[in-house]
């Protein structure tokens, strides 16, 4: 009796692990009632407004978006790569580009979304022409942004780039300076706070629209974007997944929900702009 005791504790320990693996295993995108659900992470209230609706456009398909709003710029690319997330939609090439390099990771950018101004704030100051020698400006920390910072004061002739800069250029990439400024490399969402402290900063739209409580249009000293022909493609924001999902079918339904008349126009009411092909 006591072999039989063993026995069956043994088979309901083994069916307990089985079963607690299968629970374990479940992940966003399998099925539950023919609805797949796929979780996607997002930096901006705007961003999150539209992912919603796009849930909602996307119930026809038997698709479910959840979305998770981050407060940085940070910990995306991270929770795409260990699975936490199936998509994100938040960075634009600029910014993967050095992820994937600085990580040895291969996310993949599956289709454009919006391309973002990105401007120049300054409490102290009102025209960029106002900056003089010993003047602090402050740019994001990051290379994709702090690259494109150091774009707008070459637009500026603030600084002077030489000619064969990276599409992400550094201050080792600064051949000369017109006005003598210190530039201040400071962490994306640290910069509204530093403000105060600065001269000027370049700050990018998210923050400013939900710290600053302002857009650009009220409040940039300088908007790059006004300027398209200065801004580089790589500046174009992306919705990217891991490289082995780049082809799945729910993903590019999912694109395609995304790059549609009714989403361009909702972008076209934000400061942002459609950064695909709307002719099409």
């Amino acid at each position: 009796m006591k072999k039989w005791t063993k026995v069956t504790t043994g088979i309901v320990a083994l069916l307990s692990v089985v079963t607690l693996a299968a629970c374990g295993a479940k992940k966003s995108g399998a099925d539950k009632d023919g609805v797949r659900t796929y979780v996607v992470g997002v930096a901006s209230d705007q961003q999150k407004e539209i992912w919603t609706k796009l849930g909602k456009d996307l119930k026809k398909d038997n698709i479910k978006i959840d979305v998770k709003l981050f407060s940085g710029y940070t910990e995306e690319n991270p929770a795409l790569a260990d699975g936490s997330l199936d998509l994100n939609s938040f960075q634009h090439n600029a910014w993967l580009n050095n992820y994937n390099r600085d990580n040895k990771k291969d996310l993949t950018p599956i289709g454009y979304t919006i391309i973002s101004p990105f401007g120049l704030y300054s409490d102290k100051i009102k025209n960029p022409k106002d900056l003089k020698d010993g003047d602090v400006v402050g740019i994001p920390d990051d290379p994709a942004n702090g690259g494109r910072s150091l774009q707008a004061l070459d637009a500026l002739h603030v600084i002077k780039l030489k000619d064969n800069a990276p599409d992400s250029p550094s201050v080792k990439d600064i051949v000369s300076y017109n006005t003598k400024i210190k530039i201040k490399p400071i962490q994306a969402d640290q910069l509204v706070a530093a403000l105060p402290d600065l001269t000027a900063a370049f700050i990018n739209t998210n923050f400013v629209t939900d710290q600053l409580h302002t857009t650009p249009k009220k409040s940039a000293l300088y908007i790059d974007t006004d300027h398209m022909d200065k801004v580089n493609e790589i500046y174009k924001n992306v919705i990217v997944v891991r490289k082995e999902d780049k082809d799945k079918a729910d993903f590019k339904k999912i694109v395609k929900a995304y790059q549609t008349p009714e989403i361009a126009e909702i972008i076209k009411k934000t400061n942002d702009f459609p950064a695909w092909d709307t002719s099409k």
